[in-house]
């Protein structure tokens, strides 16, 4: 996307909510109406309950439709699993925004196939928590083309330490790949582990209707965190513009060691200098004052 098409210019608001999340219908710890009511009650506007897809589950594509209410709503999804990854584990793809007759995988379906049935079915597609189950470079390019990467996993912090997967996605971006990113939590409430409201997107839309907020997903409308706000990036000629929460640290990356970073000192307003910025791509990171990050989307210089 162009600078244009991040989330900022575009009208609405922003609903903050959790694209992967499991319940009992798959291995959680609570039932689908305890996972509404846990992030209804934290504030936060809707989430995607995205049980295991598996047969040992009886491939669950969990109904939350009458947990709505008119201040929180769901959207339909799964993580669904076909074959194996590069080093022998099962592939993880969450697919956001799902039909409720979605059907399990055939014999022989790839993570390929399987990920453009769902993205045909009209659902936001993202390969799930890479640097955890160790996605090689090898493995994007057997999947193909999906909407997103997840660059942030909430429960994979207490589980290996590895809930950071943007050195694989700055690698996939340095090769032209358009992909955008989310964080999640992958709340499942069990094993003593703290996952909720590790990691969650901001989305920009008129309304939180599940049909609005899955179209501006697809469409990039909305930013990433797991503390800090972005309120706007814009770019003024040679300069690119930054609002935002309290900054420690506030950082333009790009193509290899490609950098423009600003010491925050608490502040709220940044300047970019573009000049010098030697990549055809850039994204923004803000480093909250009281922890924590927020990423843009990746965004191109057309």
């Amino acid at each position: 996307m162009s600078i244009d098409q991040l989330p900022f210019s575009h009208p609405g608001r922003f609903w903050k909510g959790n694209l992967h999340t499991h319940s009992d219908r798959s291995d959680g710890g609570y039932s689908p109406e305890q996972v509404c009511r846990q992030y209804r009650e934290a504030g936060y506007d809707f989430i995607s309950l995205t049980d295991h897809f598996l047969p040992s589950y009886d491939f669950p594509i969990t109904d939350t439709r009458s947990l709505r209410t008119n201040r929180f709503t769901t959207i339909i999804g799964a993580e669904l699993h076909t074959d194996l990854t590069e080093f022998g584990s099962p592939w993880h793809i969450l697919a956001v925004g799902l039909p409720d007759d979605f059907a399990p995988p055939g014999e022989s379906e790839t993570a390929a196939q399987m990920a453009n049935r769902a993205m045909d079915a009209g659902a936001y597609v993202a390969v799930a928590h890479p640097s955890w189950y160790g996605i090689t470079e090898r493995d994007l390019e057997a999947i193909g083309m999906v909407d997103a990467i997840e660059v942030h996993n909430g429960v994979a912090v207490d589980h290996n330490n590895h809930p950071d997967s943007w050195s694989l996605t700055d690698v996939a971006l340095a090769r032209g790949l358009r992909y955008n990113v989310c964080a999640t939590d992958d709340f499942h409430g069990t094993c003593g582990r703290h996952d909720f409201g590790r990691g969650w997107v901001q989305v920009k839309c008129e309304s939180l209707e599940p049909e609005a907020l899955l179209s501006a997903l697809k469409a990039g409308h909305y930013y990433s965190s797991n503390g800090p706000k972005i309120h706007d990036i814009r770019r003024d000629g040679t300069k690119l513009l930054l609002r935002c929460s309290p900054a420690s640290r506030v950082f333009l990356t790009g193509f290899s060691a490609a950098a423009v970073a600003v010491d925050g000192g608490n502040g709220l307003e940044f300047e970019f200098d573009l000049d010098g910025f030697n990549s055809p791509f850039g994204r923004v990171t803000v480093r909250g004052a009281d922890g924590g990050s927020a990423w843009s989307n990746p965004f191109w210089f057309e």
